[in-house]
């Protein structure tokens, strides 16, 4: 497991600038970051890339969450599954009729819009995220169906679910970010941090017309520098001769496949993606609205 780096700023002092500046800087200086509740339980991707909920284990890319600032929102963060590659996304579903708590969900939309963003702001030594509904992410505790799950609420009782401690998986590298010194105090905005992603290993297979790949061959590979996944589409159409496809991720559990839509995670991690043509049974389950996309 990379380095966690963990923020107790319980015993920062309250007159520091990165005190008066947590948690923004924090986030801005992350490429990934993992959320723990009040019960000592971290937020996770769920296998079937749809749920979320609380587990004790923080060893695996479930509870790993890759960090996109909002470029129209200095406040405003985006997280997303390291697992599955989905967004952490308030719904405005109930989480149980007649009970208060809306379901938290993970999503890929077609076009990024504010159900995705969470406002991070101080409490104590932990952080709570506001999301544009006003309410805030919540880890529920109780019998079930309260057992782990997570939704956003905005509390009368139980102050502290909607508590999280920030832990930094992996920073992002000191040149790639602004420096923080007493005299950036007038633009504390973190719009400056710019996420460089540099190249990264790029492995992929064409599926059958089920959406099946053969992982008992060695996949191809190629290095490609950049988020754009139209970028990558037209690369991949390249390198495969293939005129009309998408490009999908893989869920290393249950070998889902999950069609990537808009940018790949801020980093430079390794990536194995598979590629579906357009027209293939596989690509009719998607269910996709193509245009814009480079997919056709």
């Amino acid at each position: 497991m990379v380095g966690v780096e963990l923020f107790a700023i319980g015993i920062a002092s309250s007159h520091s600038s990165a005190w008066m500046r947590f948690p923004m800087d924090s986030f801005a200086r992350a490429k990934t970051v993992r959320l723990r509740s009040y019960q000592e339980k971290y937020l996770a991707a769920e296998d079937d890339g749809e749920h979320v909920s609380q587990k004790r284990d923080s060893s695996g890319l479930s509870s790993l969450w890759a960090v996109e600032l909002v470029d129209d929102a200095p406040h405003g963060i985006r997280l997303r599954s390291s697992l599955c590659g989905r967004y952490l996304t308030a719904t405005d579903e109930s989480h149980l009729f007649g009970v208060n708590g809306k379901k938290v969900r993970l999503t890929l939309p077609p076009h990024l819009d504010s159900s995705l963003e969470w406002e991070p702001s101080r409490d104590g030594a932990q952080i709570k995220l506001k999301n544009r509904y006003g309410s805030y992410l919540r880890g529920n505790r109780g019998p079930r169906p309260w057992r782990n799950s997570v939704t956003h609420d905005v509390p009368h009782l139980h102050h502290d679910w909607i508590l999280w401690s920030l832990e930094i998986a992996e920073p992002l590298p000191t040149e790639t970010a602004s420096p923080t010194s007493s005299d950036a105090e007038s633009s504390p905005s973190p719009s400056g941090y710019l996420h460089k992603v540099e190249d990264r290993s790029i492995f992929y297979a064409v599926a059958d017309d089920e959406g099946n790949v053969d992982d008992s061959v060695e996949w191809p590979a190629f290095t490609f520098n950049g988020t754009s996944v139209p970028e990558l589409t037209e690369k991949l159409k390249e390198k495969t001769h293939l005129a009309d496809i998408v490009v999908c991720a893989r869920n290393p559990l249950n070998h889902q496949l999950i069609p990537l839509l808009l940018q790949l995670p801020p980093n430079n991690a390794t990536m194995r993606l598979v590629i579906v043509e357009a027209h293939s049974r596989a690509a009719k389950k998607f269910d996709l609205e193509k245009e814009g996309f480079g997919y056709s």
